[in-house]
């Protein structure tokens, strides 16, 4: 079981670029994956989403490729055209106004942006084999924290799935006594209304059977049981288990609702409370699985 949190990065030095990629992870209902990466990989990334894709199966990613050419040396590049401008500027000027003095250098002192630094040459197509390999390490980091992750959430939802089985087996055993219960009920109604006339035998054994017939949840509690043996038995599994363990909670849930319309009984009703407690419990953890 993995959880759809987690984090994963690597860095290596590729002559003298420094790369990191950096993989993040939410929970989410589908696999969205948003890739940053230097524009000089853009023809690589859709194979570098591929590799995301075929290693995670849902969840909001967020894939960072990062590229620091702090090493190289950087050129300062005179803007000639723009110094050139302004001086043409400053002589027209002081001629259309009868300005005295000179242009000189000095009017062109502080003007940062006659300068840039140059950045220097990349070679992207050298770079991306290093990149597919730090992709690939910070994906194995980032499942392993997911797979940390995942046997926290496995060993609550255990302990979870053996309290329901617990409330499960509680509920069949106080299930067994609802009839001679409602058997009892329904004769000291009767005695209190009718007095010692009473109603016929019969005719009041015909009731019980009927009253007994709609309580009866036995066939909810097999199928409650199948479920919770179909979800003990997932989350003992690897792989993506979230949208399959989501359905199996909603056939529980839906069981555990027949059951405490149909008992009519308080102690089953407390039972079914806790039970559906439990459910939602485990919906909550399941969010978070992949």
């Amino acid at each position: 079981m993995k959880s759809m949190t987690g984090f994963g990065a690597a860095q290596a030095r590729e002559g003298d670029v420094q790369l990191g990629v950096e993989v993040r992870s939410v929970n989410q209902r589908h696999l969205d994956v948003k890739l940053v990466a230097p524009r000089e990989y853009g023809a690589w990334e859709a194979e570098l989403r591929r590799t995301v894709s075929g290693t995670i199966a849902r969840g909001r990613v967020e894939v960072f490729v990062n590229r620091n050419a702090a090493g190289r040396s950087r050129e300062l590049v005179l803007q000639k055209d723009l110094a050139n401008a302004y001086v043409r500027a400053w002589r027209e000027l002081k001629k259309e106004l009868g300005l005295e003095g000179e242009v000189d250098l000095a009017l062109l002192q502080g003007r940062s942006e006659l300068f840039q630094r140059a950045e220097p040459a990349s070679d992207p197509e050298s770079e991306i084999e290093a990149v597919r390999k730090l992709l690939g390490r910070a994906l194995e980091a980032h499942s392993r924290a997911r797979k940390r992750e995942g046997a926290h959430l496995k060993r609550d939802m255990d302990g979870r799935t053996r309290s329901l089985m617990r409330i499960t087996r509680a509920v069949a055993k106080r299930a067994k006594g609802i009839a001679p219960r409602l058997q009892a009920r329904l004769e000291k109604r009767i005695a209190d209304l009718l007095g010692n006339d009473g109603m016929d035998p019969a005719r009041l054994a015909q009731e019980v059977a009927v009253i007994a017939d709609r309580s009866d949840v036995t066939e909810e509690i097999v199928r409650l049981e199948s479920h919770l043996d179909t979800l003990k038995g997932l989350i003992g599994e690897d792989g993506s288990l979230g949208k399959r363990v989501d359905f199996v909670l909603q056939e529980i849930n839906r069981e555990l609702n027949t059951i405490g319309s149909k008992a009519a009984d308080l102690e089953v009703t407390n039972l079914i409370l806790e039970g559906k407690a439990e459910v939602e419990k485990v919906r909550e953890q399941v969010q978070n699985v992949e």
